[in-house]
């Protein structure tokens, strides 16, 4: 499936500041489930609001504040799609 081009560029950024031994892992899971989202919405492209929810369904609890911070500092704008959830 084809990525917004801006996402994509953020979310491979988040990616390389990942620990080097959890890359693969977040990068595979995030990336099928951003997918997933991306066609129930019917959408032709991946956009940052599938990346963010993707991101907030799968990550494990003990990296929950290092996804936040991640999040922040990669420029995904994670409270204008209503995460954190509580």
């Amino acid at each position: 499936m084809e990525w917004e081009l801006k996402t994509e560029k953020k979310f491979r950024f988040f990616i390389s500041r990942i620990p080097v031994f959890h890359r693969g892992i977040a990068e595979g899971v995030v990336t099928r489930k951003a997918e997933e989202l991306a066609r129930s919405r019917n959408a032709s492209q991946v956009e940052e609001q599938d990346v963010v929810a993707a991101f907030f369904s799968d990550v494990p609890s003990p990296f929950y504040s290092m996804m936040l911070r991640l999040l922040e500092q990669t420029g995904f704008d994670y409270k204008k799609y209503g995460f954190p959830k509580r």
